[in-house]
């Protein structure tokens, strides 16, 4: 008989896999994702990239809005009689009822190195941290968030200046080879699944838009990876004059002067190490994204300004 296999995921992130094990002939039984949303203003109804490539390739879909006390969706997914569900960032907590429904439980592809990083935002905090790795883990779904035992880890070097988005992507490709390599011993238990060092977990909380804030105070390594690992959003910013500027793309430089002093016409800012950061691209807060020689042109933010 065919096996069956439930895939639950969400953002841009888990394409990449999802297509890999279709495309490798991995018979897709359902795919959860969240609920559609809203626009701000309500005008558009944004599906999430999941449920865009589920229809793509004529996936039966569900979107329920919680799996938690949702007794018709427990006995739908009852049902299904799946043999394994591979999540990858679906964005609920699975219910520990739903995790003896599965004959062979429930994998995650979480995007670092466990038993670091634990939690809701683990690339963001790993580039903020300055770590000089980071990888994918794949592992066994337990009822504590992140905490169960993992058959595979694969690393990738942070290399200077990858921005979050950038090394997403890197762990979504990497994830969508690898996990081939996986699937199939875990459905013939040959899969080995050792438990975490709990004593070293570190815990990688979700993002709050008022840490990117900047403080020039902070040496410029500091700076850069909050810049890098806050990219696209919320993105870390200054506020001059009471209005946010976003800094979307920065590097080092060797300006010096007082922290948050310009120290050139081309917006380099003076960090707390005698070093500097030089902005290269920007946003106004209400405006586009702009390089710094086209947001040059009508700023008022100038070398000797502190910021």
């Amino acid at each position: 008989m065919a096996k069956k296999i439930i895939f639950m995921g969400t953002p841009m992130f888990a394409v990449p896999i999802l297509k890999s094990l279709y495309q490798n002939g991995y018979p897709i039984s359902h795919v959860y994702t969240q609920p559609p949303q809203r626009s701000q203003r309500g005008q558009k109804i944004n599906k999430s990239p999941i449920q865009g490539i589920a229809e793509t390739l004529n996936l039966e879909f569900r979107t329920p809005n919680s799996l938690k006390n949702d007794y018709e969706e427990f006995e739908y997914f009852k049902k299904i009689d799946a043999d394994l569900a591979i999540v990858v960032a679906y964005g609920q907590i699975i219910p520990k009822k739903f995790l003896n429904l599965t004959k062979k439980g429930f994998i995650n592809i979480h995007a670092s190195l466990l038993p670091k990083w634990r939690g809701a935002a683990p690339i963001q905090r790993s580039i903020i941290n300055l770590d000089k790795e980071t990888g994918i883990s794949v592992m066994k779904i337990a009822e504590e968030l992140d905490t169960g035992p993992v058959c595979n880890a694969y690393k990738i070097d942070l290399e200077n200046n990858l921005n979050a988005s950038d090394v997403a992507d890197k762990l979504s490709q990497l994830a969508a080879e690898k996990i081939l390599d996986n699937i199939d011993d875990i459905l013939e238990d040959k899969a080995n699944f050792i438990e975490q060092d709990h004593s070293k977990a570190t815990y990688a909380s979700k993002i709050q838009k008022a840490e990117g804030e900047i403080n020039w105070s902070n040496n410029a390594k500091e700076i850069n990876g909050k810049i890098n690992g806050l990219y696209p959003v919320p993105g870390a910013f200054f506020v001059y004059k009471g209005e946010r500027y976003k800094i979307l793309k920065a590097e080092i430089g060797n300006g010096i002067g007082n922290p948050g002093e310009v120290v050139s016409n081309y917006l380099e800012v003076a960090c707390g190490d005698r070093q500097s950061i030089k902005i290269k691209e920007i946003q106004r807060e209400g405006k586009k994204v702009q390089s710094i020689s086209e947001f040059m042109l009508g700023s008022q933010i100038r070398k000797g300004i502190t910021i």
